[in-house]
């Protein structure tokens, strides 16, 4: 014969277990809408650092970045006056960034990891991971790197293109 404890405990574990459902469901769900979120071309609108003492820099650039539905992503960056600095220049000047590679997310954290395959700009990116943390915001999808200390040091704007 069991015991009224018995029942209420069992009920009380069965209605928690129940309640757990929707959440991992909509864990999942999240993941997915972020990611969905992510797929598509981008352009760079703008592109600030944030040094520790005076204000923000414009690093005046320009870029593209993209996202595809299997996991891949590859971003272009360079300053916007490079190719007139080129042309007054004796010698070959480069600048910015360029990468790709595979992507993750930690979505409580709104981070997405660039886990990166290829650099010929700077090479010794490859085989590390470049943490970002997102937010999409008035139509942007804005991304922030920081330091040891948590501190902004850069923010990239993107614009969706369609």
């Amino acid at each position: 014969m069991k015991k009224l404890g018995d029942t209420i405990e069992q009920t009380f574990g069965l209605a928690v277990l129940l309640l757990m459902l929707p959440i991992n469901s909509q864990a999942a769900e999240t993941l997915q809408e972020i990611k969905q979120k992510f797929v598509g071309d981008f352009e760079l609108v703008s592109y600030f650092q944030f040094p520790e003492q005076g204000d923000a820099i414009d690093m005046n650039y320009v870029g593209r970045l993209s996202y595809d539905a299997f996991g891949n992503m590859s971003g272009l960056g360079m300053p916007r006056d490079l190719p007139e600095r080129n042309r007054d220049s004796q010698e070959r000047i480069t600048g910015g960034f360029a990468y790709w590679g595979k992507v993750s997310f930690d979505v409580d954290n709104s981070i997405v990891i660039h886990h990166v395959e290829g650099s010929p700009m700077v090479p010794e990116w490859v085989g590390g991971e470049n943490v970002r943390h997102f937010e999409f915001s008035d139509g942007f999808l804005k991304l922030s790197l920081k330091n040891a200390s948590g501190r902004t040091t850069g923010t990239l704007s993107w614009r969706k293109l369609p």
